[in-house]
């Protein structure tokens, strides 16, 4: 089910209105079943993995707390991160492998929505429960609503069990401030996803459609505006998700924090995708040594987490090539800031930090967003094609570019108070209206544009 599919205006509305009129002890059952029942709406037969999954890891869990020797804890461990990587694996990288493999096979398996994410979410509780640092959930209920709680179960955050868990057993009161602020971050996701990434869609699509015949100027431009159009999405996502559960009562964590205000590519992403590099930290890179054992390790271990982060969105070598770009930029930073020439102080960063991050971090998204690693190194032959029409041709990408300069005001509108909301109530008011009008649009041109990270 999609945030900005018809269906999905009738069901958050109905799951929160009868969340509050339910006596505590039912909400769980009341969520659980909202949950199952919105992931069932895409695909019932992907939703019994997401329960099979959810069970499996469960049972370990409980088993490693309850077995005494360190063996069996190991043995049940592993079991769990073979049934979660074992089915991610299977249902995301089967062609990938096959092809590793150099076996000429067409396989076409459905990829189950969010299941990058929710094997992800019970790696973590697993984990976490061998390694002592949370006790393991003895109610099935609270843990499979923990893993398939909605507004977060196909596109993150991916939430950790020692911050969402006892939330959805604490008892909850219903508060306007909860309202209010779910209301404003609702309003901020859909003005993302549907007036900015989706009015920039278009313009990307077009070019990447066709990377055989995409010239130097519209491969820039593209790539450029694709970064803003993933950036739009994904953290409006982010933004409807936790305002769905705001709502609710429950607090998601911030996954997003204006990255391209960020002065450095490690700032970047300090900012970007919090939930998933928190993650690559805590069970990748610290076991592996992180920054402990000298310079080379250090270095040895960013680029293991960053090609494990490029496969992770995607079974291709392009998004290999995405992961690594990134990876090598960390490493140059590490190296930089080991050995800087003596004397050579630091500067404060100012907006010269901001365009360079930006333009850096832009490099890689060309790999992100082409249909494959031969199309990327084709669009990159041709970046000297196009330049006497770039007129034309900035003149096609303007009418894209110009919503986006209001991403700041977007970005900044769950920042108001209440009291100052009524001052800037025409802008609200607007804001509504302009993304009431590119839904209705959209539901007329055909329907909506699903989420870009669906499909990881």
């Amino acid at each position: 089910m999609n945030f900005n599919a018809p269906v999905f205006l009738l069901f958050c509305p109905l799951v929160c209105l009868v969340h509050w009129l339910l006596p505590h002890k039912l909400r769980w059952m009341w969520l659980l079943l909202s949950s199952w029942v919105f992931y069932f709406y895409w695909n019932p037969w992907t939703g019994l993995l997401l329960i099979g999954i959810t069970l499996v890891s469960w049972l370990c869990g409980r088993g490693i707390a309850k077995t005494e020797n360190m063996a069996g804890k190991r043995a049940l461990l592993i079991l769990a991160c073979i049934v979660s990587l074992g089915c991610l694996a299977i249902f995301k990288y089967a062609g990938f492998l096959a092809e590793l493999a150099g076996l000429n096979l067409t396989l076409q398996i459905l990829l189950p929505a969010g299941i990058s994410f929710y094997t992800f979410q019970t790696l973590s509780y697993v984990i976490d429960v061998y390694r002592g640092t949370i006790a393991p959930e003895k109610h099935f209920g609270y843990y499979a609503l923990f893993v398939s709680f909605f507004p977060q179960l196909v596109a993150g955050p991916i939430e950790r069990p020692e911050h969402l868990l006892p939330q959805l057993r604490q008892k909850r009161v219903f508060s306007r401030e909860n309202l209010t602020a779910g209301g404003w971050l609702l309003l901020e996701g859909y003005c993302k996803k549907i007036l900015l990434a989706d009015g920039l869609a278009p313009y990307v699509d077009r070019v990447f459609a066709n990377p055989a015949l995409a010239t130097g100027p519209e491969t820039i431009l593209a790539t450029i505006l694709f970064g803003l159009q993933i950036y739009c999405d994904f953290s409006g996502y982010s933004s409807i998700a936790r305002g769905t559960a705001k709502i609710l009562g429950i607090d998601l964590m911030e996954n997003f924090k204006r990255p391209y205000e960020a002065h450095s590519v490690r700032e970047f992403w300090r900012r970007w995708h919090i939930s998933l590099t928190g993650w690559f930290t805590d069970y990748v890179y610290i076991p592996l040594g992180g920054s402990r054992r000298g310079t080379v390790r250090q270095i040895c271990n960013i680029l293991i987490v960053f090609f494990l982060s490029g496969l992770w969105h995607g079974a291709g070598w392009n998004f290999v090539a995405w992961g690594m770009l990134h990876g090598l930029y960390q490493a140059c930073s590490v190296v930089w800031t080991k050995y800087r020439p003596a004397g050579r102080e630091q500067r404060q960063p100012g907006i010269g930090a901001v365009v360079r991050t930006f333009l850096l971090v832009s490099i890689p998204w060309l790999f992100f967003r082409a249909p494959s690693m031969a199309d990327a190194m084709a669009m990159l032959s041709h970046l000297g094609t196009g330049w006497k029409d770039l007129p034309q041709t900035v003149a096609s990408f303007l009418p894209s570019v110009l919503p986006v300069l209001c991403l700041p005001l977007v970005e900044r509108l769950q920042d108001r108070k209440p009291r100052e909301a009524s001052a800037s109530a025409l802008a609200v008011f607007c804001c509504i209206v302009a993304v009431s009008l590119a839904w209705l649009a959209q539901q007329a041109g055909g329907g909506p544009n699903a989420f870009l990270y669906f499909q990881f």
